[in-house]
């Protein structure tokens, strides 16, 4: 390949172009630096910059604070809901799926299981207390199901 000196030539035409511009752009932030007459000034510039450093450092540690306590709150707040519908009554027709049994808990697995049992006489409605996906209640089958599809969820 030939080097034409045309091509040379504007290449460092281009070279000093941006150099130029490079240059007074560094000057620019140099006298942005030293705004004022004398020590003085740039000391005042220094210590502004740092109470803004000290402020931020406040900020920083009050929002580490209050993001540290929505943290717990959130391990505390309902965190998964699952519901199961069945048929307490298996193969006698009566109430057809329209009994359910849903959990309400939350990520350290407290909160509550509820559960409904319809038949064509009455509708009876259940709760019991739920504490690290425990009950002190006797649970049911569907109840524990439930608890278990709960606690499946929380950990994806």
């Amino acid at each position: 390949m030939i080097f034409d000196p045309l091509y040379i030539t504007y290449g460092l035409i281009a070279l000093v172009v941006i150099l130029v511009g490079w240059n007074l752009r560094l000057e620019i932030k140099i006298k942005k630096l030293l705004i004022g007459k004398d020590a003085k000034s740039l000391e005042d510039s220094i210590v502004s910059a740092k109470d803004n450093l000290e402020k931020l450092n406040t900020f920083q540690k009050e929002s580490s604070l209050y993001f540290r306590n929505i943290e717990k709150r959130l391990n505390r707040s309902l965190q998964s809901v699952e519901t199961i519908r069945f048929n307490p009554f298996k193969g006698t027709g009566d109430g057809g799926n329209q009994s359910f049994s849903t959990s309400f808990l939350s990520e350290n697995g407290d909160g509550v299981v509820i559960s409904s049992l319809y038949s064509r006489d009455r509708v009876s409605v259940f709760s019991k207390p739920l504490n690290k996906f425990e009950s002190s209640f006797e649970l049911t089958e569907e109840e524990k199901e439930v608890i278990k599809n709960s606690k499946s969820q929380l950990s994806q």
